[in-house]
């Protein structure tokens, strides 16, 4: 088995080991110490102790890896390989008891993503691929969506709390209707992601990710037939970037959408 297969192995399992810890602590929302990070930005007691179960994971099995997680800060390594960990995407859904959340685990190796992992808990639904290999949701290959225009599915489109100016996501929605496509949000980008991946979004847009949100569903749409936008791993992880992805018949109007609301380029 290879370095990669090795981990990719590994990040289902501890991808399923973090989602039923939260899980527990899901199932008891309403007694969660609660901090806030910023604007719409919350932390909870879940995130903090689901992301030491998972870098306390890795380091046992892969004590040379780097870790870059969204809570703590990034551990370095030796070996090429760098684990980005989101140990819980959609924490508002989270504190709030809404079943929109999800593990995402991404590896990244020479400035690319070579594997992810996006498990959610709430509806034993783990969707993952390897680079170079077909997807999959539990032991079921996936595929997004074909046969679609933007008229007959329905689009992600991702807005941060964190985001102040509204208007370019406005903007986008406005000319998505005005396409006659209709357009989606559940609060958890990771999860939105894994959607496309799995056929039931045409595609999904924001204006900025953190790597840890995005780099793992990228990789498993393309594993499933799917088109993203290029971006170099490396740079995702130290600066985020937007992320526009859609089916392949539906890529070039989608990534028209973004460019008309956001600009041009992917960072």
């Amino acid at each position: 088995m290879t370095d990669i297969a090795t981990r990719y192995t590994a990040a289902q399992t501890i991808a399923r080991d973090a989602g039923a810890l939260a899980l527990r602590y899901f199932q008891s929302f309403d007694t969660l110490n609660i901090t806030s990070k910023s604007h719409q930005d919350f932390v909870s007691e879940a995130d903090r102790n689901v992301e030491t179960l998972v870098r306390a994971a890795i380091k046992t099995q892969f004590p040379d890896d780097a870790v870059v997680g969204e809570e703590d800060d990034p551990t370095p390594g030796t070996s090429g390989f760098t684990w980005v960990i989101d140990p819980i995407d959609g924490t508002t859904n989270f504190i709030h008891g809404i079943p929109q959340w999800c593990v995402a685990i991404a590896i990244v190796h020479n400035a690319q993503t070579v594997a992810g992992v996006i498990h959610d808990p709430v509806h034993d639904e783990c969707t993952h691929a390897m680079r170079g290999h077909p997807a999959f949701c539990n032991e079921n290959p996936i595929r997004t969506l074909t046969g679609r225009t933007l008229t007959n599915g329905s689009l992600g489109v991702g807005f941060s709390g964190r985001t102040r100016d509204s208007g370019a996501v406005i903007t986008l929605i406005d000319d998505l209707t005005k396409q006659g496509g209709v357009f989606w949000r559940n609060g958890s980008g990771a999860l939105s992601l894994a959607y496309v991946a799995q056929g039931k979004l045409l595609g999904y847009v924001e204006e900025h990710m953190n790597a840890w949100d995005c780099l793992a569903g990228q990789l498993i749409i393309q594993c499933a037939g799917g088109i993203i936008e290029d971006q170099d791993a490396d740079h995702m992880i130290t600066h985020g970037g937007r992320v526009v992805t859609a089916t392949t018949e539906t890529f070039a109007q989608v990534a028209a959408l973004a460019n008309a609301a956001y600009g041009n380029g992917s960072n």
